[in-house]
Order: C-alpha cells, then structure tokens, then sequence
C-alpha cells in the first residue's frame, strides 16, 4: 500500500479505499481524490484561520477576549465561494506535529515531489457548516469548513509545504461526522472542482 500511494494513483483504487475504511468506524463516506498545495500554519501567526477569517464573523472569545486557539500547526490548502452567504475554507490537520516528522523523508519526499505532483496522501475527512446566530462581527456570513484529518502522508505533506509544490490527497468525507445536511455533504465534490478563491469582505462572492 505505502508503494501504491509513493507512486501516486490516478484514480479512486478499490483496494486503497478498502484499507483504509477497514480502519474506519462503519458508515457512509464520499471519497473524493484531490490535489491540494498545502501552506504550513501556526496558531496565533499570519494567515491562522482562527485569527483572521474566523474573528472577522465570531469576534473573539467573551471570556479570554482572545481568538480561538487550536493548539497545534496544521495546513490550507483550498478555500472558494459557496454563495453569495457563504465560503468554504480547507485545512489538512496532521496526528503528529511536524517537528515530530523524519527530517530527512521529508527531504526525500521534497526531492521527489520536484518531478511529480502524484504523490498521495489519505485523511479522513468531516465538513463543518456553521454561522452565529447574531451578526456581531464585520464580516457575516456562513463558514463551510472541510477538515482532513492524516491517516498517511504526514511527511509528503510537510515536504510539499516546504517545497510550495501540490500533491495528491485522498480524502474519505463521513456523511455521519460532519456537522452539515447530507445534501450539502453531497455539494462538496462539485464544490472542491471549483478554482480557489479568496472571500472579499467589501464585496462578497
């Protein structure tokens, strides 16, 4: 399985999904085969979804006065409009942080990745669709969140980061774990074909 996924696959493989839904609870899950470029973040610092996008609809926190805090680095990827009411944002949230990570695999995997872009990773994937139920920020609007959780890939992932170049991610999408309607679980393969997009506050997509 490791060779299959170091050489990339160019569809959704059967045997692939097999094993890892093996590992998952039962349930229905959309399979979707993605290329993302990740872009490596860290709490608290530019381009932290939890202090930017997320403040700018929520405001922060009542009690701490502070945004929220994630606890750990993790990944964007992707983000584009819904509707003219909401955007959809992407983030890759690694089990391990990166520093945990083999320095040199992720040299390797950087090497690699300068000729190819097939490399693949898996996740687990959930789609978050939330909004406050009062308008208490200076920029509303309904915020669809598509959260990969690594199953496989943690250093292709760092290396991609590091080298700015895409690859592939298999993403599993539970229908049952996502806070979200089905029909709107249903959305996000034709949504994530769409070309990336940055929300404009001034004047929303």
């Amino acid at each position: 399985m490791q060779q299959i996924l170091n050489s990339g696959i160019d569809r959704i493989d059967d045997g692939v999904l097999d094993a890892f839904t093996a590992l998952l609870p039962g349930g229905s899950y959309v399979p979707m085969l993605l290329r993302v470029q990740p872009e490596l973040v860290y709490p608290g610092r530019k381009g932290d979804y939890f202090s930017e996008e997320q403040v700018d609809t929520w405001g922060v926190s009542g009690f701490w006065g502070l945004p929220e805090y994630p606890q750990a680095p993790y990944y964007r990827t992707w983000q584009a409009p819904v509707d003219p009411s909401a955007h959809a944002f992407e983030f890759v949230v690694p089990m391990v942080p990166p520093t945990w990570n083999d320095a040199d695999r992720v040299k390797a995997y950087a090497q690699k990745l300068l000729g190819s872009s097939e490399l693949t990773a898996v996740a687990v994937s959930i789609l978050d669709v939330c909004q406050p139920a009062m308008d208490n920020g200076t920029d509303y609007y309904a915020h669809w969140g598509i959260s990969h959780f690594l199953l496989d890939g943690h250093h292709k992932m760092q290396a991609a980061a590091e080298a700015q170049r895409p690859l592939q991610l298999l993403s599993l999408l539970s229908v049952e774990g996502s806070l979200a309607d089905g029909s709107d679980v249903e959305r996000i393969v034709e949504l994530r074909a769409h070309p990336q997009a940055h929300r404009n506050p001034a004047s929303p997509r």
